[in-house]
């Protein structure tokens, strides 16, 4: 299966439309950030970026998830070519920033959840660390908030079979880390981004 027919079939199947409201597409490295409630998530919002976005993209998933079954595994490394890091217990010598900061290289941009987990309420949780050490990392990398809706009712937690709904992957302005910015301060902010998507008006 192609990356593009996986695509098509997945915007089909979600009826999932973007919205650019903060940003444009582009081709510039980014950390794409988005809410979690659903399996379906990383694999929306990949397939609603352009294709030239898309080939340069990767989704950041839980190893322990997509490596159960021969068909997540093979979806996870051959179409979706996915980040997969360790969220259970990770380690000095398996650690998820590390995996992340190797897949962005210098070309790379990366479909990150920073809340660490699936929550079906219909704004994020508080974030982990995660987005806030990356940022510190690679200053360079613009930080694109996402606020993804409808696809908790598409897929919903426990659920096998999707439902087709049509969710929507709307896309905020960047975000920098600032000098000396708190990390609390710092993914609040990031939270509240995403937040504040679900009352923004299209451009």
């Amino acid at each position: 299966m192609t990356s593009d027919l996986t695509a098509t079939m997945l915007r089909l199947l979600t009826g999932v439309r973007a919205h650019w409201r903060g940003c444009e597409p582009d081709l510039r490295q980014r950390i794409y950030f988005a809410n979690h409630s659903s399996h379906l998530d990383a694999p929306t919002l990949w397939a609603a970026l352009p294709p030239a976005l898309r080939q340069l993209t990767c989704p950041v998933a839980a190893r322990d998830y997509w490596t159960a079954g021969r068909l997540r595994r093979y979806l996870a490394t051959h179409v979706f070519h996915a980040v997969l890091v360790e969220r259970k217990t990770p380690t000095a010598r398996d650690n998820p920033i590390d995996d992340m900061l190797r897949a962005l290289g210098d070309q790379r941009s990366l479909i990150l959840f920073p809340e660490g987990g699936r929550f079906t309420g219909p704004d994020p949780v508080e974030f982990k660390s995660g987005l806030f050490h990356l940022a510190k990392k690679r200053p360079d990398l613009e930080l694109i908030p996402v606020l993804l809706d409808n696809l908790n009712r598409v897929l919903p937690k426990g659920e096998l079979l999707p439902a087709p709904l049509i969710a929507s992957a709307t896309f905020g302005a960047p975000l920098r880390l600032e000098p000396d910015e708190p990390r609390s301060e710092f993914l609040s902010r990031a939270r509240q981004a995403i937040i504040a998507l679900r009352y923004s008006e299209p451009l």
